[in-house]
């Protein structure tokens, strides 16, 4: 029980640390990989996410790695959303994670970002050259949690961050951690703190940043190739609190009230809470509220406002934990006209 403590209390500083730097809007725009903070996950996404503190399995590589250790024994999603829709842009994602032994659990996470095409313009040709481009944006995810004496599970997750397009690239890594606690004598209670995209600058490079320039020597007319140095950009890193409650009734009724705060390190801090109901945990309706402290109708950032979702997952076999699951949410966005994610997953 001291080792869990202390994992807790590192957690906790790590966190108060982040916390020193958040709710910043005067830094707002100057990180870069914003990326991440795009779910992929169409239950946690019902809430906003906001489930810092109950979610679990794959889905809990995206908010709070620490719920990967309450995986029953193994499960497979694949994810698809349609971002921001009207903007022709989408993210597919595919986790995977798998039990081991009695107290870990072991996950990988692959995700990219599909721009569409893009037509490709000039100084000169303003219209465009006909041709066009589709930046190339990925990331890979590896992730450990462990649980102790069922009450308290802790997780890590480092991530490979690829950007690029056909003549400029960059790559980084982040590195994810989180607890969740649990109490109550049905596990009713549970708490969830995680902070999230903790890593080193990132920088494009490559051709696109060379140009030809005249020689400054003036005695001998040629032209010469020069390399720019792009400027380093941060990752958006932030710390969620999460707090949510179940009331039971009976074997066949669950009702789950969620509430939520995030410190931003490059813009705004935002709160909100949520709700969700389950008929004998095959059917399930949730919805959620994000507010953005400070911000205004005109300066607000995307993803406030309301969120809602329903999932529907049956047995696959009878006296067994194998189930299929369908998700669906609908985030509402502004501008834009809101983002789809749809999810089907697979339960062992």
């Amino acid at each position: 029980m001291k080792k869990t403590l202390y994992l807790m209390l590192t957690c906790c500083c790590m966190g108060s640390v982040c916390t020193l730097h958040a709710g910043n809007p005067d830094r707002q725009g100057e990180a870069g990989a914003y990326e991440l903070l795009l779910n992929p996950w169409a239950r946690s996404a019902g809430l906003h996410t906001m489930t810092t503190s109950m979610i679990t399995g794959v889905e809990a590589t995206r908010l709070n790695v620490a719920g990967l250790a309450r995986l029953s024994k193994s499960e497979l999603i694949i994810g698809h959303t349609i971002l921001f829709d009207g903007t022709g842009m989408s993210l597919n994602s595919i986790g995977f994670a798998q039990r081991m032994g009695t107290s870990g659990a072991f996950g990988i996470t692959l995700t990219s970002m599909d721009f569409g095409d893009i037509p490709i313009t000039t100084d000169a040709i303003p219209e465009g050259t006909g041709a066009s481009y589709s930046p190339s944006f990925f990331h890979m995810g590896l992730s450990y949690a462990h649980m102790f004496e069922n009450k308290v599970s802790v997780g890590i997750l480092l991530c490979g961050i690829s950007e690029s397009i056909a003549d400029l690239s960059a790559f980084g890594f982040a590195l994810d951690a989180g607890v969740q606690y649990v109490a109550g004598e049905q596990d009713n209670f549970k708490f969830g703190i995680a902070l999230r995209n903790v890593g080193s600058p990132m920088r494009f490079g490559g051709e696109g940043l060379s140009f030809q320039t005249p020689n400054p020597d003036s005695d001998v007319n040629y032209q010469i190739t020069v390399n720019q140095r792009a400027a380093k950009f941060e990752l958006p890193s932030v710390l969620n609190l999460g707090v949510s409650y179940d009331f039971l009734f009976g074997a066949r009724h669950r009702f789950t009230i969620v509430g939520n705060f995030t410190a931003n390190s490059f813009s705004r801090d935002q709160i909100g809470g949520g709700a969700e109901y389950a008929f004998k945990e095959m059917f399930m309706v949730r919805a959620g509220y994000k507010h953005e402290l400070g911000s205004t109708e005109i300066d607000k950032s995307i993803y406030t406002g309301f969120a809602a979702g329903v999932t529907l997952e049956v047995p696959t076999k009878k006296q067994t934990t194998s189930r299929f699951g369908v998700d669906y949410a609908y985030g509402a966005t502004s501008p834009f006209s809101g983002t789809h994610n749809f999810s089907i997953r697979y339960k062992i």
